[in-house]
């Protein structure tokens, strides 16, 4: 079984939906994990956005990528630009990859114009998701 990592700023909206769609869609091949540099809590943005697509998160916690210093990771994806950057060395991961997408806490405006700004993120997150599980699994 693959151990996968996903790595964010805060573990809240990008990474929890990037996890929730490589565990759905991996099965029993893959473990997931996701992480962040910081802790922020699961936005109830992501929940939302990803329950209409029958995507469940809401039981996911938001934790500290330290807590993960001692697994033997096949990947590490990096989903943010920051991440990246801040990421500390894996060196027992097989290999380390990195896809920006846009965060949609970062946005302003109406609830609608919110929820708009997460189901955007979210079609591009599980495109990426798709077409990783395709290849690597």
């Amino acid at each position: 079984m693959k151990k996968i990592l996903v790595l964010c700023t805060g573990n809240s909206c990008r990474s929890q939906m990037m996890h929730g769609y490589l565990q759905n869609m991996s099965g029993d091949k893959a473990k997931i994990y996701s992480a962040g540099v910081e802790t922020h809590g699961v936005n109830p943005f992501a929940i939302g956005v990803m329950a209409e697509d029958n995507v469940h998160i809401h039981d996911h916690t938001s934790n500290h990528v330290d807590e993960y210093s001692e697994v033997n990771f096949d990947l590490v994806v990096t989903v943010c630009d920051h991440a990246k950057e801040q990421c500390p060395i894996f060196p027992n991961a097989k290999e380390v990859r990195h896809h920006a997408f846009t965060d949609p806490s970062g946005g302003e405006g109406t609830a609608k114009e919110l929820i708009g700004a997460f189901r955007k993120t979210r079609g591009e997150i599980k495109t990426f998701a798709q077409a990783l599980v395709e290849e690597i699994l």
